[in-house]
């Protein structure tokens, strides 16, 4: 079955998870969340920023700034020449 853990609903209704779930989730303060009520039961899903994602993703490939340059060059000749 996974984590069980007991959390609190506070005031206005916020949703107060363990700092265990959050671990396992990876959240944190902040982090948008999607809720899916489906037959009784509260589904709660991280929705994580893109950018976010990719800067905290491993790196699998490198490039130098020169190479980065060098393909920005070529591509901004091959939009203009048209």
């Amino acid at each position: 079955m996974g984590l069980v853990l007991k959390g609190r609903i506070g005031k206005k209704g916020a949703l107060y998870l363990p700092k265990r779930v959050m671990r396992e989730l990876g959240v944190r303060e902040g982090t948008r969340v999607l809720l899916i009520v489906r037959r009784g039961e509260l589904v709660v899903k991280p929705v994580f920023d893109p950018f976010e994602l990719a800067l905290k993703a491993p790196k699998f490939a490198g490039t130098t700034v020169e190479e980065f340059e060098r393909e920005s060059e070529e591509m901004q000749r091959e939009l203009l020449e048209d």
